[in-house]
Formats: C-alpha cells, structure tokens, sequence
C-alpha cells in the first residue's frame, strides 16, 4: 500500500486529509512540523506528501528542500497547501521542489484531482 504523510499543524487538517487519503487507498502518516516529518521520511520513505506551507519548528519549505536532498525524497510526490495562493508564494514553493499546490479549504475532490493529475492514482 501507497504511504502519504500529511505535514501540518492543525489537528484538524491532518485528520481531515488522512481521511481523504485513506479514502483513495493510501496508508496516511501524519507530523505536526516539517522537523517530524523529516525523522518520520527518514525511517520510512513516504509515496506522497501533503504539506503545509507554516508551521513551528521547520515550515513546510525547508521541510520540502531538505527532503529533496535525500536520494529516495527526490522521488517522493509532494502537494503543497496554503491559505493563500498568490503568484510568489506559489513559485517558491515550486522552485523548492513541490510538484503540485492546492489551496486550504480542500476537500476530498480536489485531492483526487491531483492524485490523478500527478499520475499516482
């Protein structure tokens, strides 16, 4: 079974997206800071991650270009979310190596859209 790890601060968020995730046929993993997630990607490599852009310890960014500089994260697919969608925030994260972005609220439709869209569905 696919592995997502959600990456988040928000409670509700990661229980909210690991429900989602698992609806798609995916074992959902979930951090509360980029620095968790790490460790976690670490022990266990994830298929996909969904990750916030703020959080406390290490943000969603550096989470992000730190697990590009592991040989197996380069290939992990990662979804990047965020209250705002504006045009700079967008490119930072894309030239941090996320491969796709989706806005906060999600729901369950626009997470199998990009599941798709990004062929791991």
């Amino acid at each position: 079974m696919k592995r997502c790890l959600i990456v988040d601060d928000s409670r509700v968020i990661r229980r909210v997206a690991s429900r989602i995730v698992e609806g798609l046929g995916f074992e959902a993993e979930e951090a509360d800071n980029g620095e968790k997630a790490l460790k976690a990607s670490t022990i266990r490599m994830p298929d996909v991650a969904i990750v916030d852009r703020d959080m406390p310890v290490m943000d969603g960014l550096t989470f992000v270009r730190e697990l590009r500089k592991m040989d197996a994260g380069r290939r992990v697919v990662t979804i990047f979310c965020d209250i705002g969608g504006d045009p700079k925030s967008i490119n930072e994260a894309l030239e941090a190596g996320v491969d796709e972005y989706i806005m906060k609220p999600f729901d369950s439709e626009i997470v199998r859209s990009k599941f798709l869209l990004l062929g791991i569905l």
